[in-house]
């Protein structure tokens, strides 16, 4: 029994960019710089050394992680109160301090020496402010380049999905604006 619609096409999977491309096969080699690094230390001294290291990079990471996130609760809390008092919450420099103090929290917990050495540099403060400005700008830049007229265009633009897998774009018109034009019961756009 057929409904009358074509099937829908098979397309192919849309090919991932360059970086995403290679991004399995730069965890598998750090994965192995890793492994064979701390073969490299533990054959230098001791294994009871590597793994006081990783027991070390455990309970650091664990610290820091606990710290970060105790402060931005603190933070978090603090913003809440000074909204609810009706004063408007002051604005937190840019820099991204308590999100990368967790990712370096992060990294120092996973076992490794190379991780463990990101995880330090991260914790730096002023390594901190340069990466949080740096992501700043490219979030911007990348929302700026989304749409031409910003995030408004974007919001006013929809996407219809026919059964037959096409996509029909088409724009938003709302009753509510002024202007808007109000469909007639014999229209023949509308569906009958």
């Amino acid at each position: 029994m057929t409904t009358g619609a074509p099937p829908p096409n098979r397309t192919a999977r849309p090919r991932r960019s360059g970086p995403l491309r290679f991004l399995p096969l730069g965890i598998a080699a750090w994965l192995v710089l890793e492994i064979w690094l701390l073969t490299v230390v533990a054959g230098a001294t001791s294994g009871l050394v590597v793994f006081l290291l990783l027991v070390a990079g455990l309970v650091l990471g664990s610290a820091v992680i606990k710290r970060a996130g105790r402060r931005a609760f603190r933070k978090l809390s603090e913003a809440v109160q000074q909204q609810q008092s009706g004063v408007t919450p002051t604005a937190e420099p840019a820099g991204g301090g308590g999100a990368l103090t967790m990712l370096g929290g992060l990294l120092i917990i996973l076992p490794g020496l190379i991780s463990d050495a990101i995880g330090l540099v991260l914790l730096i403060p002023p390594v901190q402010k340069a990466l949080g400005r740096y992501a700043e700008r490219t979030f911007e830049r990348k929302v700026r380049e989304s749409s031409p007229g910003g995030l408004g265009d974007a919001f006013q633009q929809a996407r219809m999905h026919r059964p037959d897998g096409k996509v029909v774009q088409g724009e938003v018109i709302r009753d509510d604006e002024p202007g808007a034009r109000t469909p007639r019961p014999d229209d023949p756009q509308l569906p009958r």
